[in-house]
């Protein structure tokens, strides 16, 4: 791996490379860079070329020559006969690991490249055992979209060989009418961890001929059991040991993972047992080249810089009208409709030719998602724009471009998009492009510590109570818990007697029985979201079709009334939307604009567990309630994105409890510091923005697992940026609070993302003074005079003739909240 840093992008000069669709914020532009069709040696040097300041750092991985061992001399002459016959005359060495240790019954984390043939290193012996033992094994994909491309493997590798190995899905799609041949006929059975945890465990005794014959138990992109997902998951598989163990099996786990920094840890903590670790990939690579894109500055005394969705957009073209094959990932599911619609205008504007661009994200329906995969796959399509669905193992077939519209959040994350180009040996291109978000920045301004950094942890908390107290509750109902058996660590017969206190549980002779009439697993959800997806039915015309879904987390944000919701980047609009019924109406549109929730945030506190007193105020940690509201929302017209029009949301709130940690500074402190209550407000606004993305760096967590709010602590207010461009405190039905006469305490929170929590204002609170220190420094050296975008957020008013600016005042905040009430800084590479 060779990482070079431009001499153009050491020292950028901030008007460099502008042109007018940059200054206006227009993505119509025509600029793009002349190549050779369908070649990356051709258009590489012409990026580099005319846009050498954009350019901040460049990383060149080799080619890797293939690592190959021949075929066991165990393995069954007819799955020899199946490979040979697909082309395969011999394994990776990974592969041959993989085989010696599961055939020696050894649990296994197989952790290498995106392509490297992770899925043979587990059919292999699966198949084996299922054609010489009639044994079972159970696989388990975190999407519906994985199971069904694993289908197709297995039904090509049986076919190729006449194996007659019968491998069936079982998710909520399988028919009522098949399900039964499913449980008695399948020797392999693909499904889910939400439906073995609702449609399987709980009804284990249709499956006992499944059960006492299960050998294998394979969990595929292990890396996404991660938070509340994978401490939910670990207690799933604690359950299924406790029915194999019912049913006297015990079988070998097969984890496969893209790259994380703590996979055998992870692996053994989703299992409760040491997993063995096989990382060394014996596949062949083609060089990879990684370009660091930080877009032109546009106004270097703001900070602002022209959008990362121009640039995006504007090296797309370049690749797909050279001929490449190309896959832009976009963070969230807003930008890759708008993203697709600025592809589409250049490339589908033909309604005779067939489409050249797709979107693929959730939401869609599963039709959708697999016919875009098929055509991507089928060389059909030039060009993909997606969310994170596309990071998994889908088969896509060979990419050459790869372009991250902003950065993932997490490094782990970001391979593993890059990885989605250069597969079958190919030579692959990838640009991250940057946004203003201060990570973003950091990175692009510090390339080399993306290369050297390691890929992020893999965190869960199955001992996290409620998580627990979920799963005890469904393990009972599945079977009687003995006395003195563990469920995990943490003894049981407390939380068992508790159970019995609620009337579920009733405890005779040595064993606690499930009593109640209720079907405990299906009141949890392993994903943490509000029971019951959304449908997105189009009424026009008199239609009653069903286009979409959306999930609980998500509709209140896209469904509310007048919203404009994309699809491949067609518009409709929302007519009604039936929160109790989950459906939303829709019209067929032709608006030239999108829209865009407003929400607002307010937490109390209800218990403070640990407590950090300075000289100019504290930092806590404790309990919370929050209240979200989404309160209206923006009209942005297309190209340029533009504010045409506001509308409000009349939707129920959103409320759970969860843990924070908080920082606040004494009213006398603020008092002296501060001429204006506002500019105070100014400064905790600009800090907390800075502080929830270096928390979300020391954490190794993603952004959107933290949230962050500013307000009194007691839930009477919280504050927002108002129209006057300044600090504005009001309540969550939108009122603005007069705070003169008030005693001003204003807070903030940075607090776990989920109901009850999963773990992360503990280690928040370690860090409180180093998180502290490093977003001072963040804010300290940003380039820019008053605050920008890349430091403090959204520019905030600022009045240089009184001495104040949004920079200041984040940095005059964060002074006081350091130990002392002096800024105390860090090199942001000492991480």
């Amino acid at each position: 791996m060779r990482v070079r840093k431009p001499d153009s992008g050491v020292a950028i000069n901030p008007a460099a490379g502008v042109n007018l669709n940059d200054l206006v914020g227009l993505d119509r532009g025509v600029d793009v860079v002349r190549a050779e069709p369908g070649d990356l040696n051709s258009l590489l040097p012409a990026l580099k070329r005319r846009h050498a300041r954009r350019i901040t750092g460049e990383l060149l991985i080799p080619a890797r020559a293939a690592s190959y061992a021949a075929f066991p001399a165990g393995l069954d002459a007819r799955i020899a006969d199946g490979l040979m016959q697909r082309g395969i005359t011999q394994l990776y060495s990974h592969q041959r690991e993989a085989w010696d240790r599961i055939t020696r019954s050894e649990h296994v984390v197989i952790v290498t490249p995106t392509a490297s043939g992770k899925t043979l290193c587990y059919n292999l012996p699966v198949i084996q055992a299922a054609i010489q033992e009639r044994s079972k094994a159970l696989y388990l994909f975190p999407t519906k979209a994985l199971a069904q491309d694993q289908v197709t493997e297995l039904l090509e590798l049986n076919q190729a060989g006449n194996l007659g190995v019968r491998a069936y899905t079982f998710d909520g799609d399988t028919p009522g009418d098949a399900r039964k041949a499913v449980r008695t006929h399948g020797d392999i059975v693909i499904s889910n961890p939400d439906m073995l945890h609702q449609g399987i465990l709980p009804h284990h005794t249709k499956w006992a001929q499944f059960f006492e014959n299960l050998k294998f138990v394979v969990i595929d992109e292990m890396h996404t059991y991660r938070g509340v997902f994978g401490s939910h998951v670990a207690n799933v598989i604690r359950r299924l040991d406790r029915i194999c163990r019912f049913y006297g099996v015990k079988p070998v786990y097969i984890f496969c993972s893209a790259t994380i920094a703590n996979p055998g840890q992870l692996a053994g903590g989703l299992l409760g047992a040491p997993v063995a670790v096989i990382d060394q990939s014996g596949a062949p690579a083609g060089e990879k080249h990684l370009l660091f894109w930080n877009p032109p500055m546009i106004n270097p005394d703001l900070g602002l810089r022209a959008s990362a969705r121009s640039q995006t957009t504007r090296i797309a073209r370049s690749a797909i009208k050279a001929g490449l094959k190309t896959i832009v990932f976009a963070n969230t599911r807003l930008m890759v409709e708008v993203l697709t619609k600025y592809l589409k205008d250049v490339f589908d504007n033909d309604p005779r030719q067939a489409p050249r661009i797709a979107a693929y994200r959730g939401g869609y329906l599963p039709t959708e998602r697999r016919g875009t995969a098929t055509r991507l796959r089928g060389g059909q399509l030039d060009c993909v724009v997606a969310t994170n669905a596309l990071e998994l193992g889908v088969d896509i077939g060979g990419l050459d471009v790869c372009l991250l519209n902003g950065f993932p959040g997490t490094i782990a994350g970001t391979w593993q998009r890059l990885g989605r180009a250069g597969r079958r040996n190919r030579p692959a291109l990838g640009v991250l492009i940057a946004t203003s978000d201060p990570l973003d920045q950091y990175i692009v301004r510090n390339p080399e510590f993306f290369t050297s950094a390691s890929p992020e942890h893999g965190c869960i908390d199955p001992e996290q109570l409620l998580i627990l107290m979920d799963h005890i509750r469904c393990a009972a109902f599945e079977l009687p818990f003995q006395d003195n058996e563990r469920f995990g660590k943490e003894p049981l017969a407390e939380m068992l007697s508790y159970l019995e206190a609620q009337g579920v549980l009733h405890h005779e002779g040595q064993r606690w029985h499930w009593m109640a009439d209720s079907y405990p697993a299906n009141s949890v959800s392993l994903r943490s979201v509000a029971d019951g997806n959304f449908v997105v039915v189009d009424v026009t015309d008199g239609k009653q079709d069903v286009i979409a879904e959306a999930d609980y987390s998500t509709a209140a944000l896209t469904l509310y009334e007048g919203a404009i919701y994309l699809i491949q980047a067609s518009p409709w609009q929302v007519e009604k939307l039936d929160w109790e019924g989950r459906k939303a109406f829709v019209t067929k549109t032709r608006a030239d604009y999108y829209t865009d929730a407003i929400d607002f945030t307010r937490l109390k506190i209800l218990d403070c567990f640990e407590e950090d007193r300075q000289s100019n105020g504290l930092c806590g940690r404790g309990e919370v309630h929050l209240v979200r509201r989404v309160a209206g929302y923006k009209k942005i017209r297309y190209y340029s994105h533009e504010n045409v029009g506001y509308g409000k949301v009349n939707l129920p709130d959103h409320e759970m409890h969860t843990t924070a940690v908080w920082w606040q500074v004494s009213p006398d402190a603020l008092e002296a510091a501060f001429p204006a209550r506002w500019q105070a407000l100014d400064g905790f606004l600009g800090a907390a923005y800075a502080l929830h993305h270096v928390a979300a760096l020391l954490t190794l967590s993603e952004r959107h697992d933290l949230g962050r709010a500013v307000g009194d602590g007691e839930g009477i207010w919280f504050a927002s940026v108002g129209q006057n461009g300044r600090g504005n405190p009001q309540t969550i039905s939108g009122e603005t609070v007069e705070i003169d006469d008030q005693q001003f305490t204003p807070t903030v929170f940075l607090y776990d993302n989920f109901a009850g929590g999963i773990g992360l204002s503990a280690p928040l609170f370690d860090l409180r003074h180093e998180i502290v220190a490093r977003t001072i420094a963040l804010i300290r050296d940003c380039g820019c005079q008053s605050g920008c975008p890349s430091c403090v957020g959204p520019i905030l008013a600022s009045d240089e003739s009184r001495g104040h600016a949004p920079k200041q005042a984040a940095l005059t905040v964060l002074g006081l909240l350091s130990p002392n009430g002096q800024a105390r800084t860090l090199d942001m590479e000492a991480s």
